[in-house]
């Protein structure tokens, strides 16, 4: 069972809302975690990340966790949301190069970045959610074992 590690700034709208969508599509075929480069342990998914998450019938239940080591050693594949989260992870954490990526750059093979939702409407979050649920059904296309 590949394990996904997703990263955004905070662990509070991209990451943990891209780890829905994963657990909730993936049907179990994948292990998956979040977390954030800059983030505060211990904060709750943002609540607009929630509510959209909600109005699709998906269920979260998130503490934000800061990267680490141990989850990046867990991790067989790293997912960013951006170039920049891609780029600090590398600054710490070298060895990773060969498994990690953007969510546009491992499904699309393009460098676009995912917007921060963060202080944004609901419906900015649904934006965002509607973007990344394209992408992470592209990422099960190509990741899904059997």
């Amino acid at each position: 069972m590949k394990r996904v590690l997703f990263v955004c700034t905070g662990n509070t709208c991209r990451s943990p809302m891209a780890e829905a969508l994963l657990r909730h599509h993936g049907e179990g075929k994948f292990e998956v975690q979040s977390a954030g480069v800059f983030a505060y342990p211990g904060s709750d998914a943002s609540v607009y990340a929630k509510e959209a998450l909600a109005e699709k019938g998906i269920a979260i239940d998130h503490t934000a966790q800061q990267i680490n080591e141990t989850l990046i050693d867990w991790a067989d594949i790293i997912v960013t949301m951006t170039e920049n989260h891609r780029q600090l992870v590398l600054g710490h954490y070298p060895s990773v190069e060969k498994k990690i990526d953007t969510l546009y750059g491992l499904t699309e093979g393009i460098s676009k970045d995912i917007s921060d939702p963060f202080g944004g409407s609901l419906s900015i979050y649904k934006e965002t959610l509607e973007e990344m649920e394209k992408l992470v059904q592209t990422l099960l296309k190509k990741h899904s074992e059997g």
